[in-house]
């Protein structure tokens, strides 16, 4: 089973940058679907990134152009890169990571998940 730990969420000011890490227990097989989510109270849950593991991706258009989805498998980790932050943004962010060696939506069913990390943008 993949064990996943983010980190790298704080609070940031709009128009601010931060990077999201997700690290991997162990080797993750090369061949993984991977995304990040977010979560706030009171809305649904949101498939902002995922990166499937031949590399294609695949943002929502509330992120695209602002956020960079990228992983090192060397280092087992995945990366959310947050630019042009919004207070729109907060939110618990996720990262879940699914073998696959193909299809990766930001739909698909993922069954590995970390314990999320908080992210809070201030005007």
């Amino acid at each position: 089973q993949v064990r996943l730990v983010e980190s790298g969420g704080g609070p940031v000011q709009a128009g601010g940058s931060l990077r999201l890490s997700c690290a991997a227990s162990g080797y993750i097989y090369s061949g993984y679907c991977m995304g990040w989510f977010r979560h706030a109270p009171g809305k649904e849950r949101e498939g902002v990134a995922s990166i499937a593991s031949y590399g294609t991706t695949s943002y929502a258009d509330s992120v695209k152009g602002r956020f960079t989805i990228s992983k090192d498998i060397a280092k087992n980790t995945l990366y959310l890169q947050m630019n042009s932050l919004k207070p729109e943004d907060t939110a618990m962010y996720f990262c879940a990571a699914e073998k696959s060696i193909g299809y990766c939506p930001r739909s698909y069913n993922f069954r590995n998940w970390g314990q999320g990390t908080q992210v809070t943008v201030s005007s």
